[in-house]
């Protein structure tokens, strides 16, 4: 299930405490920098599109986070996405879910015409994700910071 996750989660977060009424898990969800970065990101997309982040959310759990990694692009109505599940909970389909779950929303949002996603050249798991859910590889691009990674598309 898929709860927006608002400035004053994020900063629950960040203190290493989860938003009632839920818990956090046994592993971080992500480091205190990354949870920082997509705090800010967040509230950045916020300003002009919403929702900007989305806890994941698996029997009062939060075990992952997924989001908006730019905001909608005008050009063609797409919405870039990123998703990270804490690492006890690898394996196990969350990720999945919660990308489904995303693409229901997208579909029912009549802002929003494609979702897109990038993964590296090596991250299989991400990439089974998103062709489990539809996503079709569109294309590749060299990043300097991430090196190669596959471009994904999915029409809503």
């Amino acid at each position: 299930m898929l709860i927006e996750a608002k400035t004053q989660d994020f900063a629950a977060l960040l203190r290493g405490e989860a938003p009632a009424p839920y818990r956090l898990p046994d592993s971080p969800l992500a480091p205190p920098e990354v949870l920082a970065m997509l705090a800010q990101l967040a509230d950045g997309i916020r300003l002009v599109f919403s929702p900007a982040a989305w806890m994941i959310v698996e029997d009062g759990e939060i075990v992952g986070l997924i989001s908006p990694t730019q905001p909608l692009d005008a050009s063609d109505r797409s919405l870039r996405i990123g998703y990270g599940v804490a690492p006890t909970r690898w394996g196990q389909g969350v990720a999945t879910r919660a990308v489904a779950d995303l693409a229901a929303w997208a579909r029912a949002d009549e802002r929003v015409l494609a979702l897109t996603a990038e993964t590296s050249v090596e991250n299989l798991a991400s990439q089974a994700v998103l062709a489990r859910n539809g996503f079709a590889a569109v294309g590749e691009r060299e990043d300097a910071e991430d090196g190669p990674l596959i471009l994904w598309r999915l029409e809503t």
